[in-house]
């Protein structure tokens, strides 16, 4: 794999462990050993890839950036209430057939619900 695959890939994970806090850019290139023109060429990149925010901040008297992850990681959380694991006919449940997600009005409820409700985070 080449460096900037890996740069990249190392990158990213380092920012989503960074949480909604997200991290410094000064801070994400010291972590990886990577120098500051490797760094911003890896956080373009993921910005155009739509993978990265980034939020210019003033810290210690200097201009920077602040680097969030656009994506977070599914929790069981998200999925532990889906009538589908209690579905009898979940070995019927097709795309395009008779017992199928997009027939089912039971799925439906549940995903209507938790527009209703105004939860942010997305369900399946």
């Amino acid at each position: 794999m080449p460096r900037h695959n890996e740069l990249e890939h190392k990158s990213l994970q380092v920012v989503m462990d960074a949480g909604e806090n997200g991290i410094l850019q000064a801070d994400l290139w010291r972590k990886l050993g990577a120098s500051s023109r490797e760094g911003s060429r890896v956080a373009l990149k993921l910005e155009r890839m739509g993978l990265i925010n980034r939020k210019k901040e003033l810290f210690k008297g200097r201009w920077t950036y602040r680097i969030f992850a656009s994506r977070h990681p599914s929790s069981i959380e998200s999925v532990i209430e889906l009538p589908c694991f209690l579905c009898q006919d979940i070995e019927k449940c097709v795309a395009n057939s008779a017992v199928s997600p997009e027939a089912c009005t039971t799925l439906t409820e549940w995903l209507l619900s938790d527009e209703k409700s105004g939860k942010d985070e997305a369900k399946v």
